[in-house]
C-alpha cells in the first residue's frame, strides 16, 4: 500500500483547528464528499466525481467517463438507480449505459446516494441503491476551461448563467459546452467526447421549473472492452434527454414535486475494429424511454403522507437482441407511505411505514413494505439512530432477455423474470467531537439476480439467476479546518452466492466486488491562492480467475494542483494526475487498466 497520501492526509489533519470549512464557488462543487472534482483526461461528467465517492463504487472500462459500472453496498451495475429531478432515467438496453447522462455537472446539485427504504421510495427498478440529483438555481456567472496532457489530450469546456427578474420570480437559462478527444493511453484507446446542454429555468421562493435538452456523442476504443478474448473493441455512443422538472413548496416541509423525461441512447459496438466492413457493426442498438412522474409530501393532521407514482415506457430496436419475447414494454410504480413523530423523554421518534406496488405490462406485480424507524437523541446534540426493512424489485435489461440464449458472445435468457431485493439496515448520524459521521450495517438478499457469468472452454458471457445474500458495514466521516478538508470512508462486505444449479467458473459482475474498500479525500490550503487536492481509494478486492494480472489488492490515488492568482482570483491554473502509482489493476476482471495521465489546464471565472 501506498504510504505517502494517508501520512499527508494524518499530518495535515492532525496539525489545525477545526473552523468553518471553505469552499470553491458553488458552480465548480459537485460534491463535497470527495476532493478533486473532475478528472485528468477529459471534462468532468455526472459519473466522475463518483470515481472516489465513499458510498459508491465504479469499475471503469478505458477512462470512468468512457464506460463505468457504478455499484452501491455491493450490488452489479444493473441494480443501481439514476434520478434528475422526479424522474427515474434507465437504460433498457444494459446498465452499462446508466452513466450515460449528457448533463453539466454545473447544472445539477451534489449527488444524494439512496438505500433502503428511500431507495424503495424514490426510485424506479433499482435494487442495490440509487443516485439522485436536483436542479441547481441558476446565477449569473459563466466560466470557460481548456487543458491537454498525455497522449495528445486535449479538453476545453464552457457554461454560461444568464438571470434577469421576473414577476415575483427569476428568469434564468444557462448553457454548457464540452469537447475531448485523445491518442489514448495504450494502442486503440482513444476518445472522442462531445456534449451540448441547454437549460430554462424559472425560480422563485414558492418553486422552482426546469426545461432541459442535452446531447452527447462518445466515441472511444480499448482491448477487451465487454469481452475477454484480446479483442481491440470500440463503443459509439449518442444519448439525447429532454427533461421537464417542477417543485411546488407548500411549506412546513410539504412539497409537490413532478416532470417528464425522454431518453434516446443509440449504441454502435464493434467487437473486432478491424473486421471487413460488412461484419464490423453487428452489434447496433437504440433504446427510448419515456417518463412521467409525481411524488410529494403532506400532512394530514399530525401525520406525513409520502407518496409517488411513476410510470416508464421503453422501446429497443437492434440488429442483435432479436431472440426473447419482447422489445417493449411499461413500468409502474405507485409508493405510499404516512410519517408520525412525537417527543419521547425530550428526544424525537419518528416511524414511517407504507407500501410500494411495482407492476408491468410484461411480468406480474409486486407489493413491499417499507418500514423506517429512528430516533433523535437530544442529549447527544442531534444524534440519530434509525433503521430500516425494506423490498425492491427490478426488471432485467434487453441484453439479458433478447441475445441469443446458444450462441454468439453474450448469451441471454428469455425467461428470466423479476428479481427482489431485501433489505434490513441500522445506522447512526450525527456530529462526534466535530466529525460528521454516518455509519449503517446492513443485510441485503437478492433473489434471481441477473448476473453475467464465464465457464471454462464456452466462448461467451452468459445471464444467469442467481441469489445473493450480503452482509455489510459502511461508514463515512468528514470534517474542515481553516486549510484543510478531510472525507473518510469505510465499506466491508461479504457475500454468498447460488446460481440455482447453473455451470459457473466465474462472475464478471455480482461476485466483483471489494471485501474491504477505503476512501480518502484531502484539500490543502497550502497558501494564499494555492489548493492541493487528493484523492484516494485502497481496496481488497473478493478473488476471481478473470482478473490474471493486476492483482486483487490495489491502491489508486488522483492529484491536483489549483492556482488563483492574487491580483486575478477569476484565473485558476491547473496540474492533475490520474492514477499516480500507475496501478495495473483491473476493476472489471479481464479489462486492462487506464495507465497514469497527466494533464494541465487554465481557467477563467465570471
Amino acid at each position: 500500500m501506498k504510504a505517502g497520501a494517508w501520512s499527508i492526509l494524518i499530518l495535515a489533519a492532525g496539525s489545525l483547528q477545526a473552523q468553518a470549512p471553505v469552499q470553491l464557488p458553488s458552480v465548480s462543487v459537485t460534491s463535497t464528499r470527495v476532493a478533486i472534482q473532475g478528472p485528468a483526461a477529459t471534462f468532468a461528467m455526472p459519473v466522475s466525481v463518483l470515481r472516489y465517492e465513499p458510498m459508491v463504487d465504479i469499475q471503469a472500462r478505458n477512462l470512468g467517463e468512457g464506460q463505468s459500472d457504478v455499484t452501491v453496498r455491493g450490488g452489479i451495475f444493473e441494480g443501481t438507480g439514476f434520478r434528475i429531478g422526479a424522474t427515474t432515467l434507465l437504460d433498457p438496453q444494459t446498465g452499462h449505459y446508466l452513466a450515460e447522462i449528457p448533463v453539466a455537472p454545473s447544472m445539477l446539485s451534489e449527488p444524494r446516494v439512496v438505500t433502503g427504504a428511500d431507495l424503495a421510495m424514490e426510485t424506479t427498478n433499482a435494487t442495490a441503491g440509487g443516485l439522485a440529483y436536483d436542479w441547481r438555481r441558476i446565477q449569473t456567472a459563466g466560466f470557460v476551461r481548456i487543458g491537454a496532457g498525455q497522449y495528445d489530450s486535449r479538453r476545453a469546456e464552457f457554461y454560461q448563467g444568464y438571470t434577469r427578474p421576473g414577476a415575483g420570480a427569476q428568469i434564468a437559462a444557462d448553457v454548457a459546452i464540452a469537447h475531448s478527444r485523445s491518442e489514448g493511453a495504450v494502442p486503440f484507446g482513444e476518445h472522442r467526447f462531445d456534449r451540448a446542454n441547454l437549460r430554462l429555468q424559472r425560480s422563485g421562493q414558492s418553486g422552482q421549473t426546469d426545461l432541459f435538452a442535452g446531447y452527447q456523442a462518445k466515441f472511444f476504443g480499448w482491448r477487451n472492452l465487454y469481452t475477454p478474448f484480446n479483442s481491440n473493441e470500440t463503443e459509439d455512443l449518442e444519448t439525447t434527454l429532454f427533461l421537464v422538472h417542477h417543485r411546488q413548496n407548500l411549506g412546513g416541509g410539504d412539497y409537490l414535486d413532478g416532470g417528464f423525461s425522454h431518453r434516446r441512447n443509440k449504441d454502435d459496438y464493434a467487437f473486432n475494429r478491424f473486421a471487413p466492413v460488412g461484419a464490423i457493426h453487428p452489434f447496433q442498438h437504440s433504446t427510448w424511454v419515456d417518463a412521467a412522474a409525481l411524488e410529494g409530501r403532506r400532512h394530514v393532521g399530525e401525520t406525513a403522507v409520502h407518496f409517488r407514482g411513476e410510470m416508464l415506457a421503453d422501446r429497443l430496436d437492434s440488429t442483435s437482441l432479436t431472440f426473447g419475447r419482447y422489445r417493449s414494454r411499461t413500468i409502474t410504480k405507485l409508493a405510499l407511505a404516512a410519517e408520525r413523530s412525537w417527543r419521547a423523554d425530550a428526544d424525537t421518534v419518528r416511524i414511517k411505514g407504507g407500501a410500494v406496488y411495482d407492476d408491468s405490462n410484461r411480468d406480474a406485480a409486486a407489493v413491499s413494505p417499507v418500514l423506517e424507524i429512528s430516533r433523535t437523541l437530544t442529549r447527544l446534540g442531534g444524534v440519530q439512530v434509525y433503521g430500516t426493512l425494506s423490498r425492491t424489485t427490478q426488471l432485467p435489461t434487453y441484453t439479458a432477455l433478447n441475445s441469443n440464449p446458444a450462441a454468439g458472445l453474450f448469451r441471454g435468457n428469455p425467461n428470466l423474470g423479476r428479481q427482489f431485493s431485501r433489505n434490513l439496515e441500522v445506522g447512526v448520524r450525527g456530529q462526534f467531537d466535530g466529525w460528521t459521521t454516518q455509519a449503517a450495517i446492513f443485510s441485503r438478499h437478492d433473489d434471481r439476480q441477473v448476473d453475467w457469468t464465464f465457464r471454462r472452454g464456452v466462448t461467451a458471457r452468459t445471464a444467469n439467476a442467481v441469489d445473493l445474500s450480503v452482509t455489510g458495514l459502511e461508514l463515512m466521516t468528514r470534517r474542515s479546518w481553516s486549510q484543510v478538508d478531510v472525507v473518510l470512508g469505510y465499506t466491508a462486505l461479504s457475500k454468498d452466492s447460488d446460481y440455482r444449479g447453473a455451470a459457473v467458473d466465474a462472475s464478471f459482475y455480482a461476485l466483483n466486488y471489494a471485501r474491504h474498500r477505503l476512501t480518502a479525500a484531502l484539500t490543502l490550503r497550502v497558501a494564499d491562492g494555492f489548493e492541493l487536492r487528493m484523492d484516494n481509494v485502497a481496496r481488497v478486492q473478493a478473488g476471481n480467475l478473470l482478473r490474471p494480472v493486476g492483482g486483487d489488492e490495489a491502491v489508486i490515488s488522483s492529484f491536483a494542483a489549483y492556482y488563483r492568482p492574487r491580483g486575478f482570483p477569476a484565473v485558476e491554473l491547473s496540474a492533475g494526475v490520474d492514477n499516480v502509482w500507475n496501478s495495473a489493476y483491473q476493476e472489471v476482471p479481464a479489462v486492462p487498466s487506464s495507465p497514469r495521465r497527466w494533464s494541465v489546464g487554465m481557467g477563467f471565472r465570471w
